[in-house]
């Protein structure tokens, strides 16, 4: 089933989003380093390269990413024209220090007392553009929560005389073609859970970590205990051998499946499996080419197989 979720109050963003682009000197868009073409809103291309105006992508939350895949990322996303892109955690404030000179860069002609830099915030939701902001103002001025949609307007800040910054709303895209996608976001809490069956989504996730990263679901949930062969079993397996392992049973005893669910989705959130990555460029063209191979009445019409 696919996954769709595009929240009412997220179309008047995108208008607000369209209206302050005039005004902005760089897009500094913020990707979730595990799923950096999934967590990619395409309506952002639109609207910047519409304006020209250059890109700063950060992959965030770099620390629970597998370190080989993003820098296969960096160098595919360096390589495009008028871009610029980063790894770092938005929770290390560090990392955000580095930003403001990023987008000096990426605008020479602007961070004076005459002609400030004004930079943009833009990203899905819940990727972390509100940690960010707060990170590089120092004080905590954008509400953070666990939960997609947390920011509902855009807020605007002096970094200092040179410097100015927006922040906007997580925006989704009107309808996610790509089906895979859909799970990625849903399994990375990109997506309400009102949207979403976790169950169905847990599966999705350990299908694609027991094809990617066997072994470090092996020593996350002891596996080989339970006689499970990680290279032969599939999702649905993996969380029955997670209750089992786990003890999770329901009152009527049997399995509590929602619950092994939520267990594999908040280890893959919170990094407890291991730095694990969704998807590669490597994997992102071999998705592309698979869908281009389809007949074209068995694709939506909104689908565009395209990885930038």
């Amino acid at each position: 089933m696919a996954i769709q979720w595009y929240p009412g109050h997220m179309t008047s963003a995108r208008k607000k989003a369209e209206e302050t682009m005039e005004f902005i000197d760089v897009v500094i868009e913020v990707l979730d380093a595990r799923l950096p073409a999934a967590s990619h809103n395409p309506m952002i291309d639109e609207m910047r390269l519409f304006r020209q105006r250059p890109n700063l992508k950060i992959l965030n939350k770099a620390d629970l990413a597998d370190p080989t895949t993003t820098q296969a990322w960096l160098n595919y996303f360096n390589a495009q024209p008028n871009t610029k892109a980063v790894a770092l955690s938005c929770k290390k404030a560090g990392d955000a220090k580095k930003i403001p000179a990023l987008c000096r860069k990426l605008a020479p002609h602007r961070g004076t007392h005459l002609k400030p830099l004004r930079m943009m915030i833009m990203g899905i939701p819940n990727v972390g553009k509100s940690t960010l902001m707060n990170a590089l103002l120092n004080r905590r001025v954008a509400k953070v929560g666990d939960e997609p949609a947390v920011t509902k307007s855009q807020q605007r800040f002096d970094l200092d005389d040179t410097m100015s910054i927006t922040d906007t709303p997580g925006m989704m895209w009107p309808k996610i073609a790509v089906e895979s996608d859909g799970y990625m976001l849903a399994a990375s809490h990109a997506i309400g859970r009102n949207a979403v069956i976790d169950e169905d989504v847990a599966i999705f996730l350990g299908n694609v970590l027991l094809k990617a990263y066997p072994d470090l679901l092996n020593v996350r949930y002891k596996l080989d205990a339970m006689k499970l062969d990680v290279k032969q079993i599939d999702g649905i397996d993996l969380l029955e051998g997670i209750a089992k392992r786990r003890a999770y049973k329901r009152h009527d005893g049997e399995w509590d499946m929602e619950r092994t669910a939520m267990t594999l989705l908040t280890d893959y959130r919170s990094g407890a499996i291991g730095r694990v990555s969704l998807e590669s460029p490597v994997s992102r063209q071999q998705l592309l080419d698979s869908l281009i191979a389809l007949p074209t009445e068995a694709l939506a019409p909104e689908t565009k197989p395209e990885l930038d």
